[in-house]
């Protein structure tokens, strides 16, 4: 495959007719734009051979501002986890490759104010509205991972979860409810999203029949071991039914609570818990969907998909493999080679450290599509070397410790809970730290109702809020804006080219990184654990009811 790397400039800067948008249906829409990110895909060609760098790498740091604390860290020998990665040194440096010094995302520097203002809000509010996700499963029946991704009402998850997070389609998917990581996962940044986690079914199963009980034991020792806990509240578990005492009071009984084990039970009753890695079959289901915004003007969950993510721990390496994998990464590194991703077709790709990825993204009709190689390429900047996961993964490891954490995602039951070692909530030490309400400072809704004028966070105010729904939810209007912004992208099929749907042009953003780049200063240089302090959120009452 030919190789070259393209600064496109005009693509910022092309236009859609605006009165294309002025249709109530979006079959009507008529799309103009001539330079399109698949040309490249068609063409064999890669546009961006640096896409593990995501667009907020960019961002300028300005010796003082650093988002990139969340994603970069180091952590001390004694820790001992897996990810040894140990990037936080990366945290305002720009050590990048000659290819990544400049900025191929583009769409940042679109001015998207004057490609929606002609959408209606009645448009974009009934096609959030769409469910896109049965479509796309009726569409995709052939696919090799059509039964994994199939989850029924998965677009109305009222309809799709028990209430402790269980698919009521069978399917052994579980829904949990976790801190959206900062800040891109933030709905007042675009988006709204959910996870589910399945297990591989020896872990559902006692004697090759299914168990609740068995499975809801598991859930919770890999929540264990991927936490680092000792003990955690569970759902009732009916210990008779297991011949198990799993908390070692001398008796079977129906359990409320329990402590860590050397192995799983049930059929996966010889696998062992592994520190911080997922056992081989794990796999999570994430969409990323538009806002929704119900009759009051309140924020929600989307119908309407993005996209839709899967993983799935197709093998198993132990902590010396994961090394061994960490350092191959490293040495590429070091000889500046660019970075490579193992292709596997329609089952998306593989990142190296034996997770398969892949995704579906709306085409431009709003139908889900099989993302192509070079979108799903900068899967690999988050779910593959960076110092700050747990076994390549965020949300599981933010999932609302306990039994309080099995049902679907809900920020109005949450507030801000401090990450490890902190004793300040995570979301308002974030704004602090980064100066905005987004990596690339620019949310200006975020900056006028949390933020001073001379740059300070309203602590008092962000702290007196009663849950995080308050904090990271848009307004109406932003929420509306935001998804018109997304649907331009989405017609353009510019994905190649950003994702984000910024409303105006990124101005705290480098379009190349120059040599003499200031990096970040030391002081202004952070720890940060993904994990978050649950048992300070609880004694302080900041997880509600």
């Amino acid at each position: 495959m030919r190789t070259r790397l393209i600064w496109l400039s005009s693509i910022a800067t092309a236009l859609f007719s605006a009165s294309c948008y002025a249709h109530e249906s979006a079959a009507e829409y008529k799309h103009t734009n001539t330079l399109k990110a698949l040309d490249f895909i068609k063409q064999n060609e890669i546009y961006n051979p640096e896409s593990v760098i995501p667009p907020q790498c960019y961002t300028k740091t300005e010796g003082k501002h650093n988002p990139c604390m969340a994603c970069h860290q180091s952590y001390p020998s004694t820790d001992k986890r897996p990810n040894i990665i140990n990037d936080g040194d990366l945290q305002g440096d720009y050590q990048f490759s000659e290819a990544g010094m400049t900025n191929s995302w583009t769409n940042l520097f679109v001015d998207r104010s004057l490609k929606i203002k002609d959408i209606k809000d009645s448009f974009i509010s009934e096609w959030v509205k769409e469910d896109n996700y049965h479509s796309f499963i009726n569409d995709h029946e052939n696919h090799p991972q059509i039964e994994a991704i199939k989850l029924d009402n998965l677009a109305l998850p009222k309809k799709a979860f028990f209430e402790n997070g269980l698919a009521k389609d069978g399917s052994h998917w579980v829904a949990f409810n976790y801190k959206p990581f900062p800040s891109t996962f933030w709905p007042t940044n675009g988006s709204t999203g959910d996870v589910m986690i399945r297990l591989d079914k020896s872990f559902r199963q006692l004697k090759g029949e299914d168990s609740l009980d068995v499975y809801f034991a598991n859930l919770s020792l890999l929540e264990m071991s991927m936490k680092r806990l000792d003990n955690i509240t569970v759902p009732n578990i009916d210990e008779r039914k297991l011949q198990v005492d799993l908390n070692d009071d001398g008796k079977f009984s129906v359990i409320t609570s329990m402590p860590k084990r050397s192995h799983y039970v049930g059929d996966a009753k010889v696998v062992p818990l592994t520190d911080m890695l997922y056992p081989k079959g794990t796999e999570f289901l994430h969409t990323v969907r538009y806002i929704g915004v119900d009759e009051n003007g309140k924020p929600y969950n989307a119908e309407r998909m993005k996209e839709v993510r899967y993983m799935k721990k197709h093998g198993f390496k132990n902590k010396r493999k994961v090394a061994i994998s960490y350092h191959r990464e490293a040495k590429e590194k070091e000889f500046e080679q660019l970075p490579r991703t193992v292709n596997l077709r329609k089952r998306g790709i593989d990142n190296g450290f034996s997770w398969t990825i892949n995704g579906f993204i709306e085409d431009e009709k709003g139908r889900l599509r099989q993302q192509h190689y070079q979108e799903l390429q900068s899967c690999n900047g988050c779910h593959k070397t960076i110092g700050t996961t747990i076994d390549q993964t965020f949300s599981f490891a933010r999932k609302v410790e306990g039994v309080k954490g099995w049902g679907y995602i809900n920020l109005k039951t949450q507030n801000d809970t401090p990450t490890l070692g902190q004793k300040q909530g995570e979301f308002l030490t974030y704004l602090q730290r980064v100066g905005g309400g987004d990596e690339f400072r620019q949310n200006k809704e975020m900056l006028q109702k949390w933020f001073n004028h001379d740059g300070s966070v309203k602590t008092a105010q962000v702290q007196a809020l009663p849950n995080i729904y308050e904090l990271i939810m848009p307004s109406r209007r932003r929420a509306l804006d935001l998804n018109k912004a997304y649907f331009t992208i989405m017609k353009e099929q510019s994905y190649l080219f950003g994702r984000d749907a910024t409303l105006g042009v990124a101005t705290n953003v480098l379009e190349k990184v120059e040599d003499n780049m200031p990096p970040l200063e030391e002081n202004f240089r952070y720890g940060f654990d993904i994990r978050l302090d649950w048992a300070q959120a609880e004694n302080s009452k900041s997880l509600k009811e």
